[in-house]
């Protein structure tokens, strides 16, 4: 007999979290370190949870991975560290229990710092050397990337015919990240080869049997199911769990009924909670179901689709020159006023839109949303906010752009956002939840009517998403590549960092010129020298020629001269670009729009049909 027999014949336990109870010790940092420095320690959790009744347990390797080892400079000891822990386990286990790997997730919105490439090379490094062990099979678990663990899932099928268990874990009740529903990612996963599919962390026993409801049987796999102990809390600094082993027990029935054949714990579990689960098989003779009722997936009664804008942006430049502009937020309340006055200016020059940054270089702003709907009510100026993920996290970004979707703003610049420590918040800290890439993906998803989590929201947003273009990169090519990579997430339209040099253009054009999507190309007036010498020494992204510095240079301090010159040096810069770019981004510096309106009214009135006046010839 074997694990996929005894699973066809009866309900088999899984063990609880092994984390939760070395955390509950005074353990911290790397857990899986401890394979190498306090063996016994894993070997006692191991064996409490076979005395509680489980019949697999997972070696520690949840995050023996190289990406994630080298957060703790423990990269080079990844074999070690996989192959003590198969050791342990295996030291443990009594005759009947079965000894799975475990592997856990790396990629998902979550940890953005890895490319897809590396996670999955890290994986297959850690798979390759599970496979010389003496291990019973694989334990896949919390992976939110349903991609990722589908690629996983048949690069283990395609080197063993070992058992896989493969768990992924849920956006929302019956949703997985990205909007997938629940049974289709587990029939993927069937396809893909895993002998067992389910959910593991992120929710307690409530909203997993709630999600399976949806799920029918499989036909070949099995299904599974790893809940937490409960949502978690923090109790002086510490995270913590409700301590719940019966009511583990009694949901135990009710999950089994749903098909439900491998139960074990994730975060917060404990062997109580895996005794409760033992003796509810055991006392109540649960056996495997072999047909169950699937509950019709309820639908929203009333979904509405906000308004679309009169014409989208990205469109405005098919027939004619588009122009946008920045006015960046004031720091200073008393500069709220002259801001409202500029939008208005702007909008009166012809800017089809203003737009608004996002507490750039990091230094703090009036709020960019509050400023924008006044803009909107007071100036009629259409607005169009950066969005940072610097800032906010998962949550805070979602609430953002559902309050600018409530509002009736519908264009965005997705960024991710200077760091925080080059701002004027020394003690501040970064988010980043996310990358510009991913933020774009994921207002694309609001587009569908889909939260982050994968929810349904009832209604669909209508936004646009401009992404950034750092067209002064050294290598072009490889920023084009960015490019191209931001369409595919759903980029609509670039806007790039600020030009100086009028032969570039030429070249940023021919680079371009293949993509969909229309480009806006960043002039930023200039005002004086030292303006100048600031933005090429120490704004990144920013390069400006040595005749552009120069003849700012010889203006000295004359404020008026040094600004006519910015002034003149901006409209050269603009008619060069407008020979290839119907599209121009005009940044205004320091709150002077003046200067940007001046050269918005360049660029209308460089649009406009030149009517040439018949002569008279009535007395002729």
């Amino acid at each position: 007999m074997g694990f996929r027999e005894d699973l066809k014949r009866d309900i088999l336990i899984g063990d609880g979290a092994m984390g939760t109870l070395l955390y509950q010790q005074g353990a911290d940092g790397c857990f899986e370190e401890l394979n190498l420095t306090d063996p016994e320690k894993i070997r006692a959790v191991h064996a409490r949870y076979i005395e509680a009744g489980a019949d697999i347990i997972q070696t520690n390797t949840y995050a023996a991975n190289s990406l994630k080892l080298s957060r703790y400079q423990l990269e080079g000891q990844m074999e070690q560290i996989n192959i003590k822990a198969v050791e342990i386990a295996r030291d443990a286990a009594a005759d009947h229990t079965y000894v799975f790997a475990t592997i856990g997730g790396i990629g998902s919105i979550h940890h953005k710092e890895f490319h897809q490439e590396e996670i999955f090379s890290s994986l297959k490094e850690q798979t390759d050397v599970l496979l010389r062990t003496d291990i019973d099979g694989f334990l896949l678990e919390t992976f939110y990337d349903i991609e990722e663990l589908i690629q996983l899932v048949k690069y283990i099928r395609s080197r063993t015919d070992k058992p896989v268990v493969a768990q992924v874990t849920l956006g929302d009740i019956g949703v997985l990240q990205g909007g997938i529903a629940l049974t289709d990612g587990l029939k993927r996963l069937e396809e893909a080869g895993a002998d067992v599919a389910g959910l593991n962390c992120r929710m307690g026993p409530y909203h997993m049997l709630r999600s399976l409801e949806e799920v029918p049987l499989l036909e070949e796999a099995s299904l599974c199911v790893f809940p937490n102990a409960s949502l978690p809390n923090v109790r002086d600094g510490r995270f913590f769990y409700q301590s719940n082993p019966t009511y583990f027990g009694d949901m135990t029935e009710s999950l089994v009924r749903e098909g439900v054949r491998l139960i074990g714990g994730c975060c917060g579990t404990t062997p109580e909670h895996v005794q409760a689960i033992r003796e509810a098989v055991d006392k109540k003779g649960l056996k495997p179901v072999t047909e169950k009722v699937v509950k019709e997936k309820e639908t929203p009664s009333v979904v509405v689709n906000a308004p679309e804008p009169p014409e989208r942006l990205p469109d405005f430049s098919k027939n004619r020159k588009s122009v946008i502009v920045e006015l960046d937020p004031p720091k200073a309340l008393s500069k709220a006023p002259e801001f409202m006055k500029g939008a208005q200016a702007l909008k009166d020059a012809g800017a089809d839109a203003v737009t608004l940054a996002d507490n750039s270089l990091a230094s703090a702003r009036i709020d960019n949303l509050s400023l924008g709907s006044l803009m909107k009510q007071q100036t009629n100026a259409r607005p169009l906010l950066h969005v940072a993920c610097r800032d906010r996290n998962m949550i805070g970004l979602q609430s953002h752009l559902l309050g600018m979707h409530t509002l009736g703003i519908h264009d965005v610049l997705a960024i991710t956002g200077d760091p925080a420590k080059v701002g004027d918040f020394p003690g501040a800290s970064s988010v980043y939840d996310m990358a510009s890439l991913d933020l774009i993906r994921l207002i694309k998803q609001l587009n569908e009517g889909i939260s982050f989590s994968g929810k349904d929201l009832g209604a669909k947003t209508s936004f646009t998403v401009a992404a950034a273009f750092n067209a002064n990169a050294r290598r072009l090519d490889r920023e084009v590549k960015r490019l191209e990579k931001k369409i595919e997430a759903g980029a609509d339209y670039f806007m790039s960092q600020p030009v100086y040099s009028v032969e570039q253009f030429k070249e940023i054009h021919e680079a371009t010129k293949h993509l969909p999507v229309p480009v806006y190309v960043g002039i930023m007036p200039l005002v004086s020298s030292r303006n100048a010498e600031f933005l090429h020494h120490e704004v990144p992204g920013i390069s400006l020629t040595q005749s552009v510095r120069d003849s700012m240079a010889k203006h000295g301090g004359d404020r008026e001269a040094s600004q006519r010159e910015g002034i003149a040096l901006a409209k050269e810069l603009t008619d060069a670009a407008l020979e290839y770019f119907p599209s121009i981004y005009l940044i205004t510096p320091f709150l002077r729009y003046g200067i940007t309106a001046e050269l918005t009214r360049h660029i209308v009135e460089k649009d406009q049909p030149v009517t040439i006046q018949a002569p008279d010839r009535t007395n002729i």
